[in-house]
């Protein structure tokens, strides 16, 4: 028996005969179809919403901003819950690697040497690979030198991911104070998540990526399952912890890296879908809890631009509200956490 079974309060007799009633709760498989019922009428209403007659020319122009929300929705909801399985807990995202704040990092990089302009002149698809192969190159290396050497724990990485994502932040603090204000203005849009001016070439390149990383976490969720069960277990049980705990790292850094360099930094979303995943999932089981934390963030992101823009009719980039949603839940399962441990 584990130590809060031995604690526990003794349950109360159930009541039998005739009238009892059994307490049922729906199974897996059916709280995943009502979450892909859901993400699919949210779909259809993003789409089909306030055409005015016009659907052959509105729904297309929708359907480069859905693939976006999709696709980055979908990578941010893997890479976090892929995250905690190998960190074991379920308050850390891979924003605290550092890839949200090399992300801005170079951004102001560019604006700083150069201008604006260049931003704005660039090539989109030359950018978006030179994004991604950067945050590419810091996370493996990094995970490389720290881990999979053997040389250091997990935990350790974790650390130095932290702080890399401090001096980022601090160096891209420093600059941006150097830079005119118009300049800075420009920038300051690209330190949030936007949907709304994606390149219709790099959401299918994007897509194709996950579409890949997502085969290999179909083939490998067995694996997942025993790596949740901590190291001693994983090894007992014939998995290689540290090598596998390496591959699951730098399909991470390729989930984040892509998702970051299509729409930029989303921090907290993860943390919130990965959260509401292991809630309504009723299991463990990575088979159950990764596509119930995808359709979760599909109905999240394009629930939210709905909202936003065919009920309120505002024009609030959507990210903003999610990085709110997003850092109190952080700050709840905080205290959460916190007051559990005190008890």
């Amino acid at each position: 028996m584990t130590p809060d079974q031995l604690t526990a309060p003794p349950l109360a007799a159930a009541p039998t005969g005739r009238g009892a009633r059994t307490r049922r709760t729906p199974s897996p498989r059916l709280r995943l179809a009502l979450a892909a019922a859901l993400a699919l009428a949210v779909v259809a209403g993003f789409l089909l919403a306030d055409t005015h007659g016009y659907a052959e020319f509105v729904v297309p122009l929708r359907l480069r901003r859905l693939a976006a929300l999709v696709v980055v929705g979908w990578a941010v909801a893997l890479s976090t819950v892929l995250f905690q399985t190998v960190t074991g807990n379920r308050i850390l995202t891979p924003a605290l690697m550092g890839f949200d704040a090399l992300y801005v990092l170079l951004q102001t990089v560019v604006v700083f040497a150069f201008s604006s302009q260049l931003l704005r002149d660039l090539d989109p698809r030359l950018q978006f690979v030179a994004e991604t192969l950067l945050m590419l190159a810091f996370a493996l290396t990094l995970f490389r030198w720290l881990f999979a050497s053997g040389r250091y724990p997990l935990h350790v990485l974790i650390l130095v991911g932290m702080v890399f994502a401090t001096l980022f932040r601090s160096i891209a603090s420093f600059l941006q104070r150097l830079i005119d204000p118009s300049e800075f203005q420009t920038l300051q849009n690209l330190m949030f998540a936007s949907f709304t001016t994606v390149d219709e070439d790099l959401v299918w390149i994007t897509a194709a990526v996950v579409a890949v990383a997502t085969l290999v976490v179909v083939r490998r969720l067995h694996v997942f399952d025993v790596l949740a069960l901590g190291a001693e277990t994983a090894t007992n049980l014939g998995v290689d912890h540290r090598r596998e705990t390496t591959k699951v790292l730098a399909l991470v850094a390729v989930l984040v890296s892509v998702s970051t360099a299509l729409v930029g930094p989303i921090t907290f979303f993860g943390l919130l879908v990965a959260h509401l995943a292991y809630q309504l999932a009723g299991t463990h089981r990575h088979a159950v809890v990764l596509p119930m934390a995808g359709l979760s963030a599909v109905v999240c992101l394009v629930g939210g631009q709905f909202v936003l823009e065919r009920l309120l009719e505002v024009t609030t980039t959507l990210s903003v509200v999610i990085e709110l949603v997003g850092g109190l839940t952080f700050i709840a399962l905080l205290i959460h956490r916190a007051r559990r441990n005190l008890a």
